[in-house]
Parts: C-alpha cells; structure tokens; sequence
C-alpha cells in the first residue's frame, strides 16, 4: 500500500498512457511532460487509453515503486485533461484511493474542501463602529 508518515501530493498525467512503459519510461514522462522530480517521494498516476488499467509511479527513499492495477469490471475515471492545461490533475491521497477502487467521481469535481483558513473572532476596528 502506498503509505506515507508526511503529505503526499499525487500527480495525474493528463494524457491516456500507454501501459506497456517501465519504470524508465514513465520517470521520463515525469520529468518531461509533468515538469516533476520523480524522486520527490510524491505519487504519479497513469491510465490507459481503454482505461481498464492504471499504474502508480513512486519513489519510497529506498527504490522506485510501480504499482499496477487492472479492474476486472468498470472502469477508471479520465484523468486526462483539454490540450490547451497542461497543469497536471493533483489529487488527494483519500482521492487516490477511491480512483484505485474505481470511483468514477475522482477527477470530475474537488472531492476534498479547499484548506480551512482562520478568521479572527474579535476585529477592533468594527467595534469601535459600532456606537450604542
């Protein structure tokens, strides 16, 4: 299982991948086309054209991981995104795991809410508007 003590980012190509490419192949394509470094310990994920098949390009401290999924039913959501982005799709580690199950809500909307920012609770400067 993909697992991690810190924050992982998981990086989507945007393009339909062609499933026979190695570990070689697909680090090019990270470097090349995402713009990333591989050996950041961030995941890479990589879908098929039919996409009945996915793999997952990560690099562990130790070695580079693929892993590789076939869903026997269904299918995996596109991830793939128009020409004209060329910001890959950055999931979630929670909407990675869905994708891998094969939700097909991953990539459509944001599953996860946007970071929560404070507020303060007590601003002087409307008090003092305030008259009674």
């Amino acid at each position: 299982m993909i697992g991690s003590t810190r924050r992982l980012a998981v990086y989507a190509y945007g393009q339909p991948c062609d499933m026979r490419k190695s570990y070689d192949a697909l680090s090019g394509l990270v470097t090349q086309e995402l713009g990333r470094d591989f050996l950041s310990g961030d995941v890479f994920l990589f879908v098929g054209r039919d996409r009945k098949r996915a793999k997952a390009l990560f690099w562990d401290g130790t070695g580079l991981c693929l892993y590789a999924k076939r869903l026997e039913k269904g299918r995996f959501a596109p991830l793939w995104q128009p020409e004209r982005d060329k910001q890959p799709l950055v999931l979630t580690v929670s909407e990675l795991a869905l994708f891998l199950e094969g939700s097909e809500l991953v990539g459509r909307a944001p599953l996860s809410p946007a970071p929560y920012t404070l507020a303060p609770l007590f601003q002087p400067e409307a008090a003092s508007a305030v008259t009674s």
